[in-house]
């Protein structure tokens, strides 16, 4: 494995990081200035347009997904992008958004790749790779645990030529976000089939009748308006054309993992980017602030933070990349278990690391003044996001003591 970044990335991890410091991060008390003078406002600001523009310009537009037979490429591989999406999780409210980057949009644009059919990537498709339109994706329901997929209470079922959904999802990122139009929405289609097969994908425009976006919901007190919030949303004998299938019916548990995957690493790639942008803070903050007669950066127990989260992070940023690489190299299932422990491991490492780097702050790392409260917010959720730390973790943990062939016979013996 040569994890070694070719020309290819240098050049767009440079172009990113160039687009960072010159634009975006100067561009973080505007976005701030414009959630304040708008507060019953949900989605994107006048800044963020401003910054997909120049990202459009200097060709940092797409970049999560992969060039392949579809046409609909042109952006980067899992392990080329992984760099780049590091460098926009430095700002990760700004960077991912105005790069056209952003979940949920990206996760539900990959869906429409690969299992849209001609009709629906006209549709949806297309306009998503413009930032035209926004999009939701609605599988968390707020009455089952769905993590267990056949928990899942939404009820989609054919009469005639349409489909009629019926239920409740909830932490519908980006659905508050007038720009939404697009929900992909989970629901059982055969409560009585197999257990991964009872599930269907169902395209939704957010406008039909019998959709009704109940309220916001907020993250440890960030409702998050300025990329559309997080809805909780009632599906009631909501009919949209049989043509709305998403796939194959009973196909929506396999869809819903090959959408998860890619997310689920791109979030960590993100969260190591926070966690840079932490302990670039914790740089200056150490060596600012006086304390007990010298500066923090000279005290043990500093120095010691300092260098566990260097140990983590580089260590965690060597798995995330040979988890890309399996991606592209052996395709998504056989890079099961390593996306499984990066969804583990860099969620928990990156709150770690902001914990302590508010800890540095004082009650400084609490307040809006510093992004620190804000990313610790996110970092915490991703523990919960695209599934549970319980359930990967046991999902990687029967795989690591699943019993080979050759082991069984040596135990026989």
């Amino acid at each position: 494995m040569d994890f070694r970044p070719d020309e290819m990335t240098r050049a767009f991890a440079d172009e990113a990081a160039a687009f960072l410091d010159e634009h975006v991060l100067p561009a973080e008390p505007v976005l701030a200035a414009q959630l304040a003078a708008a507060p019953g406002e949900w989605g994107p600001r006048p800044i963020v347009r401003d910054l997909q523009e120049i990202a459009r310009e200097r060709g940092l537009w797409n970049l999560f997904l992969p060039p392949g037979p579809h046409g609909r490429g042109g952006g980067l591989s899992n392990l080329r992008y992984a760099p780049v999406a590091e460098i926009t999780g430095r700002s990760p409210r700004l960077a991912p958004a105005a790069m056209n980057c952003a979940a949920p949009d990206t996760g539900n644009m990959e869906l429409l790749v690969h299992f849209g059919t001609p009709e629906q990537q006209e549709r949806w498709l297309e306009p998503l790779l413009e930032a035209r339109i926004r999009s939701a994706f609605c599988m968390t329901e707020p009455g089952t645990a769905s993590s267990d997929a056949s928990q899942i209470g939404t009820r989609v079922h054919r009469d005639g030529g349409e489909w009629v959904v019926n239920g409740r999802k909830w932490f519908a990122t980006g659905a508050m976000n007038p720009e939404c139009e697009l929900l992909v929405v989970m629901g059982k289609t055969d409560p009585n089939g197999p257990r991964h097969r009872q599930q269907s994908m169902i395209l939704v425009p957010r406008g039909t009748p019998g959709v009704t976006v109940v309220r916001p919901l907020t993250v440890l007190g960030y409702d998050d308006r300025d990329h559309g919030g997080h809805a909780e949303i009632r599906f009631e004998d909501v009919r949209v054309p049989a043509a709305n299938l998403l796939g194959e019916p009973g196909g929506g548990f396999a869809i819903a993992q090959a959408r998860l995957g890619p997310g689920r690493i791109h979030h960590c790639m993100r969260a190591l980017g926070m966690a840079e942008r932490a302990l670039d803070l914790v740089r200056g903050r150490a060596n600012e602030r006086i304390a007990f007669g010298g500066p923090l950066a000279r005290r043990g127990v500093v120095r010691e933070w300092a260098a566990d989260a260097r140990v983590q992070v580089e260590a965690l940023r060597l798995l995330v990349l040979k988890t890309a690489w399996l991606m592209d190299t052996e395709g998504n299932r056989a890079a099961m278990k390593e996306i499984q422990a990066i969804k583990v491991a860099v969620p928990r490492a990156v709150q770690g690391i902001l914990d302590r780097a508010i800890q540095l702050f004082g009650a400084a790392g609490l307040t809006g003044d510093h992004p620190l409260a804000e990313m610790f917010a996110a970092a915490r959720s991703l523990r919960l996001a695209d599934g549970p730390d319980e359930v990967h973790a046991a999902s990687l943990g029967k795989a690591e003591l699943r019993l080979s062939s050759s082991t069984m016979e040596g135990a026989v013996q």
